[in-house]
């Protein structure tokens, strides 16, 4: 067995469970291969039917999760899956050859497989890739691997502040995160994001004294606005009363002062509101953070 264990939804082409043939998902069962698909309904009593190619599967309710069988994660966990990928493990067939074969499918067992490899064999710092599964005030939550989410704090999100994860994610986005700690006796891993976004000289480097970009005001003082250039960067405006958290500006580059780590700016205008999120540029998406510098501080995992 020689398993990845991708976050839902990421998994390659190779490893779809609907597209394979009955040769296929039998190899994938003598293998104990994790393989995704789309769950395609739930039933009565909430078991999940999945399509595998010529043929269905089933993943019985107290397979479908990590703690649906002990009650300590709700249904809910089970109902909200329809219509999205889920990871599983073949763990029976009978009659692979009829016209309606007995697949049984495990999800459960895919991550517990993936969780215990989290835990035990990935160090602290560790770059994966995730899929951001829900998102709330505090922060935002991430699959990193068949299914077991992880929370990003919102304070280790960026380097730019922000009110709600929300203004940083949209639900199902992949992203990259780092692993900053981990509870084995609670079986729970923290996450971190900014790290991966750059240190201030990075970010400075894509701009010049004498450009006109557009920014995001994030908060405002008596001696200045605030204004995110990029979510690990950003510049100081003089103080505007019609400005609000929030707003996009456009914004003229009055100096860049490597040596004090700051960004004068220029408010030109306000723009029209812009649902669309800020873009992310990753400087580091693979590989362990062992230790990171911002400006002047050090931030070390290990």
């Amino acid at each position: 067995m020689n398993n990845t264990y991708y976050p839902e939804g990421m998994f390659p082409e190779a490893l779809h469970g609907d597209k394979m043939t009955r040769e296929q998902l039998k190899k994938a069962f003598l293998e104990g291969t994790i393989l995704q698909a789309n769950a395609r309904s739930a039933t009565t009593g909430h078991d999940l039917l999945v399509d595998l190619g010529p043929v269905q599967g089933m993943i019985p309710r107290e397979e479908t999760a990590i703690g649906i069988a002990d009650g300590s994660v709700r249904d809910i966990a089970i109902l909200s899956r329809v219509g999205k990928p889920i990871c599983f493990q073949i763990v029976s067939i009978d009659g692979l050859y009829d016209e309606k074969p007995r697949i049984l499918l495990s999800r459960r067992s895919a991550q517990e497989q993936a969780l215990d490899h989290l835990l035990h064999q990935v160090p602290i710092g560790t770059v994966l890739p995730g899929v951001v599964t829900h998102l709330d005030r505090f922060g935002a939550f991430c699959d990193i691997g068949c299914g077991n989410v992880s929370l990003l704090s919102i304070e280790h999100i960026s380097i730019s502040r922000i009110n709600h994860s929300r203004e940083r994610f949209r639900e199902g986005q992949h992203i990259f995160v780092a692993i900053s700690s981990r509870d084995l006796s609670l079986r729970r891993l923290n996450l971190t994001h900014k790290e991966l976004l750059g240190t201030w000289e990075e970010n400075a480097r894509g701009f010049s004294v004498g450009e006109t970009v557009v920014g995001i005001v994030r908060s405002i003082k008596d001696y200045g606005v605030f204004i995110e250039l990029t979510p690990n960067l950003s510049g100081l405006a003089e103080y505007r009363s019609d400005l609000a958290p929030g707003d996009r500006v456009s914004v003229y580059i009055k100096a860049i002062l490597p040596d004090r780590q700051k960004v004068k700016l220029i408010v030109i205008r306000t723009l029209p509101g812009d649902k669309s999120l800020p873009p992310l540029r990753y400087f580091r998406t693979s590989g362990n953070i062992s230790a990171w510098r911002y400006v002047e501080n050090s931030y070390a995992y290990n």
